[in-house]
């Protein structure tokens, strides 16, 4: 039997990459999924007779022409809310700033006789390591990023900042530290159940977090391993969707202990010689790089500057998976913009 065929069109791209995202993660191998971004690309199609099951369009893009198609459901992603709007009945008209969920679960509700499967059950918690070769890449940007990408794609997430020194505070509203003795000694000696343990620490902004320690590990008499089975324990549990361990460069066993567990590796470089040959020596020290497991990022990118990624002078064994621009000097970087990045965006899209 034919897939249904869903066409998504809407030149917005930070509003439809979260619902291609849905559409993939609910109905993954079970539609073919199309998405059109330009205007130009769109009249193109539609210039030619179409077959489709499901058209997903912006009312900036939609014509009356459109119903001449044979498409099964259309439905119009209204900017403005219009109550009551009687004409051409056999559009199913929807307010584009609902929440994604209620959008999903309309279009899915109307189509579900073409669409003709389940929506699949909960996925276990995954485990998503992001790190880097070298200092300066960007990697606190990036895990902070996906961890808000990933929640407001109604994932439950988990984020645990996992260096030695930790400094990753300053980009949220509650800078302060754990301050519990007992914390610190269930940390000291970490038992299967120490995720629950302490759980009554982790806090909640953009998503939940575990706070920052109020020293550096060696300080306070803690071994680096603490992170890795606090993120163990915490998976165990399945409370999450997914658990984001920020890792520093260190390359050492623990780190390599935690690129066995983890279920997603996220490596950040930069487009610099000194960044791209730093992960490049990684990679080169990791046995199976060029699976799915593995995704490559190049932050901070710049087109008007050098790209030793792509240069004949530092030929790679690695492929990055996105690219992730510059942000413009004294811009406010916190989570919530971090989140809404196109770049960090299509990165949350390839994890799921």
């Amino acid at each position: 039997m034919a897939k249904p065929r869903i066409i998504i069109a809407d030149t917005d791209i930070n509003y439809i990459i979260p619902l291609q995202a849905k559409f993939a993660e609910e109905f993954p191998d079970e539609t073919e999924l199309e998405i059109i971004t330009d205007q130009s690309c769109f009249e193109q199609l539609f210039a030619s007779p179409q077959k489709a099951d499901i058209l997903i369009v912006s009312d900036r893009l939609y014509s009356g022409a459109l119903r001449r198609h044979d498409i099964g459901y259309i439905f119009v992603m209204a900017e403005q809310y219009e109550e009551g709007t009687t004409e051409e009945l056999s559009i199913n008209r929807l307010f584009k700033y609902t929440s994604l969920r209620e959008i999903f679960n309309e279009i899915v509700g109307k189509s579900s006789d073409v669409l003709n499967t389940k929506i699949h059950t909960k996925k276990a918690c995954q485990t998503v390591l992001v790190c880097s070769a070298c200092g300066g890449a960007g990697k606190t940007t990036v895990a902070m990023g996906l961890a808000g990408c990933l929640t407001r794609n109604y994932k439950k997430v988990l984020y645990i900042n996992a260096e030695r020194l930790q400094t990753f505070q300053y980009r949220l509203e509650n800078k302060g530290s754990v301050s519990s003795p007992d914390v610190y000694m269930r940390l000291a000696d970490p038992q299967p159940s120490v995720y629950q343990e302490i759980r009554h620490v982790v806090r909640r902004e953009e998503f939940s977090y575990l706070p920052p320690f109020k020293a550096p590990l060696m300080s306070l008499g803690l071994h680096y391993s603490v992170y890795r089975k606090i993120a163990a324990s915490a998976k165990k549990t399945n409370e999450y969707d997914f658990i984001i361990i920020d890792a520093d460069p260190v390359f050492d066993e623990e780190k390599a202990a935690l690129i066995g567990e983890a279920d997603k590796v996220v490596i950040v470089t930069k487009q610099t010689k000194t960044s791209v040959l730093a992960t490049d020596a990684m990679a080169s020290n990791i046995n199976g790089i060029g699976s799915d497991k593995y995704l490559f990022v190049c932050n901070d990118f710049r087109k008007d500057a050098e790209n030793y990624l792509t240069s004949s002078e530092t030929a790679v064994r690695f492929q990055v998976n996105e690219y992730i621009a510059h942000f413009s000097e004294g811009e406010d970087i916190t989570a919530d913009r971090l989140a809404h990045d196109s770049g960090i965006q299509k990165t949350a899209f390839l994890i799921m």
